[in-house]
């Protein structure tokens, strides 16, 4: 396949991108699979939410159902003369909501599962037959080159040049500087 803006020709047909100039070559690849007609536009389907997010909602639709719950049970415990059920049931409800709200928001938002950042998107073509693409169209890459460039030396290798010195060297020295039998 040849670039439409340049014309380098290019190595492989899985190529993204123009090796010479850059440009874009996936939808090139579109339109000759499709022997030139433009894809279509397919709306994406709607994604699932993430177990997160799910999380997230349980534990904030809990809170608030318990500011709706608890006032109402207080109302009614009120009304109500003497010890009973509802004495124990309206702090019991404000734990279970407020508390358990707050908790599973908590949870999801810290252990749970989020949703994907990035989407990598996958496109398969379908190789186009040698009549599509011409007569001037290569079987294959040339043959590797099994010579190095002319003029062309190994490197030498830089540990057997100079053999390393002692790491207390330098220090010794130091110390016989210093000491005034040694001089």
């Amino acid at each position: 396949m040849y670039c439409p803006q340049c014309g380098q020709q290019q190595v492989s047909e899985s190529l993204r991108f123009c090796s010479r100039c850059g440009f874009p070559l996936e939808g090139v690849l579109q339109l000759l699979g499709s022997g030139g007609a433009p894809a279509l536009y397919q709306p994406s389907a709607p994604r699932e939410m993430s177990a997160r997010r799910k999380g997230v909602r349980q534990g904030a639709a809990l809170f608030l159902a318990g500011t709706v719950m608890v006032p109402v049970l207080g109302v009614i415990n009120g009304f109500a003369h003497g010890p009973n059920l509802l004495d124990i049931l309206v702090p019991l409800a404000a734990i279970i909501f407020f508390l358990g709200g707050l908790i599973r928001m908590l949870f999801a938002a810290l252990f749970e599962e989020g949703a994907l950042r990035h989407h990598v998107v996958t496109t398969s073509y379908a190789p186009l037959p040698n009549s599509q693409l011409g007569a001037h169209a290569p079987a294959a890459l040339p043959p590797a080159q099994n010579d190095p460039a002319p003029g062309w030396r190994s490197r030498p290798n830089t540990s057997e040049i100079r053999h390393p010195s002692s790491v207390t060297e330098n220090t010794t020295r130091l110390l016989d500087k210093g000491d005034p039998a040694n001089r």
